[in-house]
This record gives C-alpha cells, sequence and structure tokens, in this order.
C-alpha cells in the first residue's frame, strides 16, 4: 500500500494551493490603489463576459472557477470600495439557447459569487450570448429575458441616474441587426433619450436663473437644434463597440484575434487569415456607421463603455467622445480575467483603472476631463496615461489596446482638446 514518505507532505500540498487561490484571486493593482472617495463620487465597477453556465456548469466551474472569482470580487471590492456593479453583457454562456429557468440560474449564480456585495446597486446590459445573433433575435424573448434584469426594459434598454451621474444602456445586439424589428424600438429609445436631455437643459437654461417652478410643458423645444456639447450627455452602456469611421483611427482598429473562433458571429471569418480576417471581424463585431453617428450624435455620450473584444481598450472619437472597451471576466477567450474601475468626480472628469486578476500582469491608470491633453507614456506591463492642460482646439484619436498576453500597443497621436 502507498504512503506519503512524509506525513507532512499533504498538508504543503494543501497549503501550496490555499496560498496560490489567494495569490491568483488577488487584484493586480501595481501603480498603487485608487485614491479615497471625494465627497458626492461615483465609483463604477464595469465587467464583462462572464459567460456563466448556471446549472449546466461543470464540476470545475462550480468548485474553482467560481470560487476564485467569488474571492477575486471579495478582495477588489474590499480594496476598491465601488457603489455600484455594471454587467456589460454576456453575462451568460449560453443565454440565447437556455430556458428562462437555466436564465434565472444564471442570474443567482452571478449573486452567488458576488456574495454579500451582491446588495450593491446593479445593472446588467444584454449580449449575443445573452439573445441570440441576428439570425434568431426575437422581441418576445429579448422581453422574457430583460424581464429578470434590474431596470431594462421591454427591448432591452434602460436608463438611471445614481450619485448625479446619468447611465442609459442600449441593446446593441439589435442595434448590430439592421433588418430587425427590435432595432426600431432602441432607435425610439434613443430619440426619447434625446428629448428628455434637450428638456433638462432648457429648464436648467431658463428656469434656474430665474427660480421657476418646474414645468412639465416643453412642447415648443421639439423644433430646437440638437446644440449639446459633445461629452455632455450621459454614460452609455453596449454590448458591442462603436463602429471606427475612416481617418478617426492612427494606425489598425482594435482586434483581438484570441475571441474571433469563439463567437457564433464570426464563423464565416475563422477560415479567413490576416487583414481580410479583421476587416470581417471589425464588420460583423461594431455597430453599424449609422447607428453609431446616431449615438454620438443624439445622446453626446459623455463616455461610452462595451465589451465583446475580450481585452482593454480606449479610442477617442473625432468629436473627444471617449470610448473604453471592458476584459472580459473569464478564461473562455483565452485572455487575463479583468474589469474597469470607472470614478466619476463631480468635477465631471473620469479616471478609468484597469485590473487583473494575477499579480504578474499591468495595471492602467487613464484620467480623462474634457479639458486635458494626454501625454502617454509606456512601461513593462504597465500604461500610465498622465494628463495635463492645453488650450489648443486641434483633436487627433488615439487607441490604447492590451491584448491577450497583456502587451500593450500604443497606436496614434497625443490627444489635443
Amino acid at each position: 500500500m502507498a504512503t506519503w514518505p512524509n506525513p507532512a507532505v499533504p498538508l504543503l500540498l494543501v497549503a501550496a494551493l490555499l496560498a496560490f487561490e489567494d495569490w491568483l484571486s488577488m487584484p493586480s493593482c501595481s501603480g498603487g490603489l485608487p485614491a479615497a472617495h471625494g465627497s458626492g463620487d461615483l465609483r463604477a465597477m464595469m465587467v464583462a463576459d462572464l459567460m456563466l453556465l448556471g446549472p449546466d456548469a461543470s464540476f470545475a466551474d462550480r468548485h474553482f472557477r467560481d470560487h476564485v472569482m467569488s474571492k477575486f470580487f471579495a478582495n477588489s471590492f474590499q480594496r476598491l470600495k465601488p457603489n455600484m456593479i455594471v454587467v456589460l453583457g454576456d453575462i451568460s454562456a449560453r443565454g440565447s439557447e437556455s430556458t428562462e429557468a437555466k436564465w434565472i440560474s444564471v442570474i443567482q449564480q452571478f449573486e452567488g459569487i458576488l456574495g454579500p456585495y451582491s446588495t450593491l446597486p446593479l445593472h446588467i446590459v444584454l449580449g449575443d450570448k445573452d439573445v441570440g445573433t441576428c439570425a434568431n433575435l426575437e422581441g418576445k424573448f429579448v422581453r422574457r429575458r430583460a424581464k429578470h434584469l434590474p431596470g431594462l426594459d421591454s427591448s432591452g434598454c434602460g436608463s438611471f441616474d445614481i450619485s448625479n451621474v446619468s447611465f442609459v444602456s442600449l441593446n446593441a445586439v439589435a442595434l448590430l441587426c439592421s433588418d430587425n424589428a427590435l432595432r426600431f424600438s432602441i432607435e425610439k429609445v434613443m430619440e426619447r433619450e434625446n428629448h428628455h436631455i434637450q428638456r433638462e437643459r432648457v429648464y436648467e437654461a431658463e428656469c434656474n436663473p430665474l427660480r421657476c417652478e418646474r414645468s412639465e410643458n416643453f412642447a415648443d423645444i421639439s423644433w430646437r437644434l440638437n446644440n449639446m456639447e459633445s461629452g455632455s450627455g450621459p454614460v452609455v452602456l453596449l454590448h458591442f463597440p462603436l463602429h471606427k469611421f475612416d481617418g478617426e483611427v492612427t494606425g489598425v482598429p482594435t482586434f483581438s484575434e484570441t475571441v474571433v473562433s469563439d463567437h457564433s458571429l464570426a464563423d464565416s471569418s475563422s477560415k479567413l487569415s490576416g487583414a481580410n480576417s479583421r476587416i470581417l471581424y471589425n464588420h460583423l463585431h461594431t455597430l453599424p456607421a449609422n447607428s453609431t453617428q446616431y449615438i454620438l450624435q443624439a445622446l453626446k455620450p459623455r463616455i461610452i463603455f462595451n465589451a465583446h473584444s475580450g481585452s482593454f481598450s480606449v479610442f477617442v472619437h473625432a468629436d473627444g467622445t471617449r470610448e473604453v472597451t471592458v476584459p472580459a471576466m473569464t478564461w473562455k477567450t483565452r485572455g487575463i480575467p479583468g474589469f474597469v474601475i470607472a470614478t466619476f468626480d463631480t468635477k465631471g472628469s473620469v479616471t478609468l483603472r484597469s485590473i487583473l486578476m494575477t499579480s504578474t500582469f499591468g495595471f492602467s491608470t487613464i484620467g480623462t476631463t474634457h479639458d486635458e491633453n494626454y501625454s502617454l507614456a509606456l512601461r513593462t506591463k504597465c500604461i500610465l496615461m498622465v494628463a495635463d492642460t492645453c488650450n489648443s482646439t486641434k483633436r487627433s484619436g488615439f487607441l490604447l489596446h492590451l491584448d491577450a498576453k497583456d502587451e500593450a500597443l500604443l497606436l496614434g497621436q497625443r490627444l489635443q482638446l
């Protein structure tokens, strides 16, 4: 009968396993922890692409992945102290194929992973793995999924305010499908939000100086031109990235080869390679140009958060709107799980921190405001974007991308506002 050569060996193995688990679940903060909350600041944890399986989860998922992820969230909450959680789609790996009972089970699985922090304000955006692709997207199915998610209407959209920060989440899957009836419902949501923003601007500009009472009769603003400044609208939450227009990007667009074959929309692109594959990938995995223009012009987003690509990136559109892609919170995309912490302060600035699961990978801090200029310094396994002031009116786009190997690639020029 085989015996251990030393009785202490099993204990050492268990201790090593526990130590490895603690190390793996520790958020990477090798740039220093975020500063303490200012009075009125809102700190949001942006996560995406968890791809949970609910009752279909394997033994390894239930007893290792979920446990490690739960400890990772707990450590992150204790250190970073977010006020709310936003999931930018694909909370489920097979939601579009699951029954309603399994869908509810996935949500409960996520709440179990969050543990005591599930009481924080939570908003979940729908992704293509949650509701399906253009070939099988149906309004009734979306409605059955959305009714179990806080703050979503029957079309899968939502809007809410927290700590004086306005958020609008859109069903980007429907916007991706040009001939789907649900898309028109999403466009109506954007029209309604634009009308609401214009109405609030009229009230603030005309009523406040006169100390008049708020009136709901704003019929006279329907003819007004949308003279909102870029960045003056709500925070927009999407699953798919926006279209990148010609001339906006210096270099190549954001692209992660590790997720192409993993996605159902990319079946036709999986046989291609090189530039053709990248072009087709971006065509299938970004919103159409007209939807992108409508979002930018109608909502004038303060900042945009999206997901789906699996890796962290920041892009600045020609009008100065910043678009942040959140990394996937799963190993299934063959990347390093992570999330983004966004801090909205009372002065209108947004500070972004990309956090990865293990301490061997980098940490990035990005400070953004409406009147600042950015210089970028590259370091090994770390990117730091430092702000300084600039009065120039010239704008130029840049793209910051961290791939699955956590290699930093900086494309473009310094942004001048």
